[in-house]
């Protein structure tokens, strides 16, 4: 099919997934969810993000989507520093802070065997930053609950933006390369892939830790 109307599809697909990302349990049931507890989880979700689109530079030859993960890179990095600085106007000490202590995620382990550019946009730009936006929305809710309107800010004014912006080259990406039938197949599966490892991911947090509302990236 046309390029257009695959990437039409596709979201289409990930919306009905995604819909299951937005199901959480009522913030009233979490009176004890911690805002620094989750700045911190996001903390290393951004560093996984800047690592990957770092990843990704070299081995990109469309110059375009070179630039994109290169400027990806910037954007993710300024959001953990930004992260950080909030943390510590709330009194935390990330000096001897290891975002990676525990190690990668599933889904970075996994986006990091991905080859082709089309794979690698439908996983990360055009599903993953989906994914982010949806937890952000629902994190910027938490932090407006518990009257924290300066995450809430941070969060809705700058660190949004930036995703939506990820989220939309990843859609014009996948527009312009994904146009053969092969391709297009190797971008549903790299956004399947990446939605049931997200789904995992929040099912084990909140198993683990109690947490539902961690910020994307």
């Amino acid at each position: 099919m046309e390029s257009n109307e695959f990437v039409k599809e596709l979201e289409d697909s990930n919306n009905t997934l995604l819909s299951q990302l937005k199901q959480q349990p009522s913030l009233e049931e979490h009176e004890s969810l911690n805002i620094r507890q989750l700045l911190k989880i996001a903390l290393k979700n951004e560093m996984e993000a800047t690592e990957l689109a770092a990843y990704w530079v070299h081995s990109t030859p469309e110059v375009d989507v070179k630039l994109g993960f290169s400027r990806q890179v910037g954007d993710e990095a300024r959001h953990y520093h930004l992260i950080a600085d909030r943390l510590h106007e709330m009194g935390e000490d990330l000096s001897a802070f290891d975002p990676l202590a525990a190690g990668y995620s599933p889904l970075f382990n996994y986006l990091k065997t991905l080859d082709h550019t089309v794979e690698r946009v439908a996983a990360g730009q055009f599903t993953r930053e989906a994914i982010a936006l949806i937890k952000n929305e629902q994190f910027i809710e938490l932090c407006r609950q518990q009257g924290d309107a300066k995450t809430a800010h941070l969060y809705e004014e700058i660190i949004q933006p930036d995703e939506t912006y990820h989220q939309r080259l990843g859609k014009e990406v996948l527009e312009k390369y994904a146009k053969t039938e092969e391709l297009q197949n190797q971008a549903r599966q790299a956004a399947q892939k990446t939605l049931e490892l997200a789904e995992e991911l929040q099912q084990m947090a909140f198993r683990k830790m109690g947490v539902h509302h961690t910020p994307g990236c």
